[in-house]
């Protein structure tokens, strides 16, 4: 329901665009009304009229229930022995004694007429989720993500297990390890090794460390060296599998590798000799499309720039070189910018509707 002041202001707006040339359609489109609203806004005489919807007289419907039936309503669902049950239990036990009042949609809206439409019983109301938990990383060393990934073993029932830790911005795995046991000893070992390696003393920014809510990650070890480091921990939301989303798609990666041994590993020294070879392989061969197409080595160390622009000069040469194949714009190769876990549904939607409107007014 819309005002008649901002009703005033959207017209003028669009009387304004209208004169200066531009057609009505769009105008409204850009508005976010259609062009049978602005049609229906404005009277005869050219002025805009307000919304009569609250002043409608709504005629009382002829099956609707009686007073005394909703006296009788009341009466009934605040007995005792159904006091604590919701009308979906009332209605049927009234209709295994012969007794109908009222449906339960009617004995809802009764109910929420009369402010008793409160959770009923002791059981508590179902709680809502919280927000997931969003970081966004400039440069390489401000956000990491780590989780910890089975391993088959040709024995039945034994597994290894790998640990990694990945840099959001570069997906570079900057820390790694394979044990036979899931222990938090492990996962504070591996993290003090790879600040150590990359070097956070030295660096003015601690960075964030996401994983998933498991007890590994959330141990007191685990929290001690994190708060003797100065990183900042940071955990997904309970039950929620897809919050560490880029942990879970390496391991994804590495599981479909043509060099994954489908029938397992034979030893842990085999596993951890197989992770040397892939980490290795990831971080300097592997170019990821979520990068260009360059590798996490190369864009962890900001070569990117260098590889990117070179590109892009082979793609205007050969557009010049042939300029019949080329019917629009080359190939973009502008390196991708800042990398965010997590993000806001709602920015994200809001900013896909500004595209959209930016595209209709163009």
């Amino acid at each position: 329901m819309t005002a008649l002041e901002d009703r005033m202001k959207v017209v003028h707006a669009i009387d304004q665009a209208h004169s200066a040339g531009c057609r009505l359609k769009p105008a409204c489109s850009c508005a976010g009304i259609d062009l049978r609203t602005l049609q229906r806004w404005r009277q005869l005489d050219g002025t805009v009229r307000s919304d009569g919807r609250p002043e409608a007289i709504h005629p009382r419907p002829s099956h609707a229930l009686s007073d005394q039936e909703r006296e009788e309503i009341l009466k009934v669902v605040n007995q005792p022995r159904f006091a604590e049950l919701p009308p979906s239990q009332i209605v049927p036990k009234l209709a295994d004694e012969g007794i109908y009042l009222a449906s339960e949609s009617s004995i809802h809206r009764v109910l929420c007429q009369s402010n008793q439409n409160q959770h009923r019983g002791r059981s508590k109301p179902a709680c809502t989720g919280r927000v997931a938990t969003t970081h966004t990383a400039h440069c390489p060393g401000e956000v990491w993500v780590w989780d910890v990934t089975w391993l088959t073993s040709r024995v039945l029932g034994r597994w290894f297990y790998l640990y990694m830790i990945l840099d959001l911005y570069s997906r570079k795995i900057v820390g790694y390890v394979v044990h036979e046991t899931e222990s938090s000893e492990h996962a504070a070992a591996l993290v003090r090794r790879t600040s150590v390696s990359e070097r956070i003393d030295e660096s003015l920014v601690k960075p964030v460390l996401h994983g998933d809510n498991g007890a590994i990650l959330k141990a007191t070890t685990v929290l001690a060296m994190l708060q003797w480091l100065g990183i900042s921990p940071s955990y997904s939301r309970p039950r929620v599998s897809n919050d560490n989303a880029f942990a879970e798609s390496w391991f994804r990666t590495i599981k479909y590798h043509t060099g994954y041994p489908m029938r397992g590993f034979e030893s842990l020294e085999h596993s951890r000799q197989w992770a040397d070879r892939l980490v290795s392989w990831y971080n300097k061969e592997h170019r990821h499309s979520g990068l260009q197409f360059v590798t996490p080595e190369e864009r962890h160390t900001g070569k990117q720039l260098q590889i990117l622009k070179a590109r892009e000069a082979v793609y205007v040469a050969a557009r010049e070189r042939n300029p019949a194949r080329w019917s629009r714009g080359t190939r973009n190769w502008k390196p991708t910018g800042a990398v965010q876990l997590n993000p806001d549904r709602e920015d994200l939607n809001r900013t896909a509707k500004n595209q959209s409107k930016r595209q209709l007014v163009a």
